[in-house]
């Protein structure tokens, strides 16, 4: 579906027109299309290629589910693939955002996502000596909106790991508590596939041999790179973090297996003392001390008691029971 289609001239919005009428534009002097679309079908990506002359590879990477995120290189034009990370009832749901860019265009696609990018073009329209640099740096701007919407997912997977790390020493709460470690795992890994990849390609945008198209936008796309720099490393820490707690949890549970291990290794010793008391007295040996002694029985119930009782008190004392 078209979102908007707008021509731009010396960084200035100049008019909103039909996707008839682009190819109109593309010849004037220091003008450039901004075209967005939302869920774009075949046929809409098919007349975007036949505008703008976009390659058949960058199309057919449009039209896929779901891409990594990249950004390649066709010529005097790029193709930038970015996740889109939406947090949804505690859940991380994941859009994507395609953007192809040449000299005189700019073409975003967005799939799967709920979240619109109408701010990134009112905050380009309020700085025209910025986005008289073309496309290149719409292309920045549209990363950028990307990446800082990471931060907020970030606070939210710490505040989640806090709140599990406060339940960790919580008594009878450990298969509840390593359920949920797994599921914020998945989490983590889900933004760092998001977050790895990309820093790797905008990486490519600054510092050494650039695209002619971000020749002169080479500090915007630095500065989106360190973003992308502060939030891997936040996810990293999180991950350790959270295999520190699962190791925490797992000692745990071996601890309590150890003290019921203890409870009934302690209760099978004093059974076996009375055991082994009962067995000898029923064996009954034609001469044995006591053994037709009135006393005899009450005698040796005494004993079985006293021992088991010596036992119990010293395993209580030793922490076993």
């Amino acid at each position: 579906m078209l979102i908007n289609c707008v021509v731009y001239q010396e960084g200035k919005k100049l008019c909103d027109i039909p996707v008839e009428q682009i190819s109109d534009y593309l010849t004037r002097p220091d003008c450039f299309v901004w075209v967005a679309l939302r869920d774009a079908e075949p046929a809409e990506l098919a007349l975007m290629q036949k505008e703008f002359g976009m390659h058949e590879l960058a199309i057919e990477d449009a039209r896929s589910v779901r891409q990594r995120p990249k950004i390649e290189e066709y010529g005097d034009s790029l193709f930038a693939v970015a996740h889109v990370m939406e947090w949804d009832d505690g859940a991380l749901t994941i859009g994507e955002l395609d953007v192809f860019a040449g000299e005189n265009y700019v073409l975003s696609v967005r799939k799967r996502s709920r979240q619109d990018f109408l701010g990134v073009r009112a905050r380009c329209e309020h700085e025209p000596h910025l986005l008289k640099q073309g496309p290149a740096f719409v292309l920045y701007a549209l990363m950028d909106a990307v990446v800082d919407r990471y931060f907020p997912l970030i606070e939210a997977l710490e505040s989640e790991l806090e709140t599990i790390e406060e339940q960790i020493f919580a008594k009878g709460s450990e298969r509840t508590n390593i359920e949920r470690l797994y599921q914020l795992k998945r989490k983590v890994m889900l933004l760092k596939h998001a977050v790895t990849p990309l820093m790797e390609a905008i990486g490519k945008l600054h510092g050494g041999r650039v695209p002619a198209l971000c020749a002169n936008t080479q500090e915007y796309f630095r500065d989106v790179y360190d973003h992308l720099y502060r939030i891997n490393t936040s996810i990293d820490t999180i991950r350790d973090t959270i295999s520190t707690a699962i190791q925490v949890n797992l000692s745990l549970v071996a601890i309590d297996e150890s003290e019921v291990n203890k409870r009934l290794a302690a209760w099978a010793a004093i059974f076996a003392i009375a055991t082994a008391f009962a067995g000898i007295w029923g064996m009954n040996f034609k001469v044995m001390p006591e053994l037709q002694w009135k006393y005899g029985y009450p005698a040796a119930i005494l004993i079985m008691c006293a021992v088991c009782g010596y036992l119990y008190h010293r395993f209580r004392k030793s922490g076993w029971l």
